[in-house]
């Protein structure tokens, strides 16, 4: 399945640098914990302050609740996680308390039905 959430960076060309350069390495502990969730591709895209993160998961394996369970009980993750807070911001959009937040899906090619000429 194909998840498609935003979040917003920081306005601050020095923390969005920094924050850049940590997905450039990210820690392996935080790549295996994707995988081990169900994971199979995570893309994250920039415009601004604006991000938009693809992710492709193995509906066998992916559950959100668990891999955010998991991610609470995982001091390394939790480290990674505060560490990625110092540089996001939630969206205007985004509910008090979370951060990524699904985004609506309103098109899509292959189920798109032509229109009236």
């Amino acid at each position: 399945m194909r998840h498609c959430l935003a979040l917003d960076l920081r306005d601050d060309p020095e923390l969005i640098a920094r924050y850049e350069a940590h997905h450039r390495a990210v820690w392996p502990e935080v790549l295996a914990h994707l995988r081990a969730h169900g994971v199979r591709e995570l893309e994250i895209f920039r415009l601004g302050t604006r991000l938009v993160m693809l992710m492709d998961t193995d509906d066998a394996v992916f559950d959100a609740q668990r891999m955010a369970a998991a991610q609470h009980d995982n001091p390394r993750i939790r480290e990674w996680e505060a560490l990625m807070w110092q540089f996001q911001a939630p969206t205007p959009w985004t509910p008090d308390g979370a951060k990524w937040t699904a985004m609506q899906s309103i098109f899509r090619l292959r189920d798109a039905v032509p229109g009236a000429p």
